[in-house]
């Protein structure tokens, strides 16, 4: 079964994810920053799509503006023009998923050869006969969640791309309240000059800072 962002974005407010102390994701982020540029002011740009469904547009954009904001940029006061435009959007598939779909989980020897599997990025899942909140004697099907976030800054002036972002994780929560937020920030943590090597794994804390 695959889940749109925009329907998931549309109850988000009247359910929450599970708290979460870390988020890990897989970002790739390419720069075109002017060394010497300073982050200015910004408005979110809309494309026709995001125009047509402008709830969730905000939601998305409220979910990603402290990871802009924490960046370095200010929002664009209203009727000014902004430094630069920001794109946001994001992707959230669930599947729906059994530990013996995994080929791996079965191995030369058996099914008892291996306790659990694997997911995308070599976590183990509670698996069929590992010493899991199932316990020894395996466990329901159980969804997973692949999300993806993208971020994208233009110079409003010449519409040139300055900054360019993506960040892969996956997991058993959609986490609209609470991963996608820290999806948004690792996104932004290349800002400003990017990453060479891409993917790389970025983790963000998402406990409140003490004080």
């Amino acid at each position: 079964m695959r889940t749109t962002v925009a329907s998931l974005l549309a109850v988000a407010a009247l359910a929450g994810c599970a708290a979460l102390n870390t988020v890990d994701t897989d970002v790739s982020s390419y720069s075109r920053w002017p060394a010497d540029r300073a982050p200015g002011t910004y408005a979110f740009e809309r494309l026709p799509s995001a125009q047509a469904r402008p709830q969730q547009a905000q939601m998305l954009e409220d979910t990603a503006r402290e990871a802009i904001e924490g960046a370095g940029f200010r929002p664009a006061a209203e009727g000014s023009t902004p430094d630069v435009t920001v794109q946001v959007g994001a992707r959230i598939t669930e599947t729906d998923r059994s530990p013996y779909d995994d080929p791996f989980w079965y191995g030369p020897r058996g099914p008892w050869h291996r306790p659990f599997v694997y997911g995308r990025y070599g976590r183990p899942f509670w698996g069929p006969y590992g010493p899991g909140r199932f316990g020894y004697f395996g466990g329901p099907d159980f969804p997973t969640y692949e999300r993806e976030v993208a971020v994208l800054i233009r110079d409003k002036r010449t519409g040139t791309p300055l900054y360019e972002a993506r960040a892969e994780s996956e997991g058993v929560t959609s986490g609209i309240s609470t991963v996608l937020p820290a999806m948004f920030v690792a996104a932004m943590r290349d800002f400003p000059a990017g990453s060479a090597q891409n993917p790389h794994r970025v983790r963000v804390d998402t406990r409140p800072s003490p004080g």
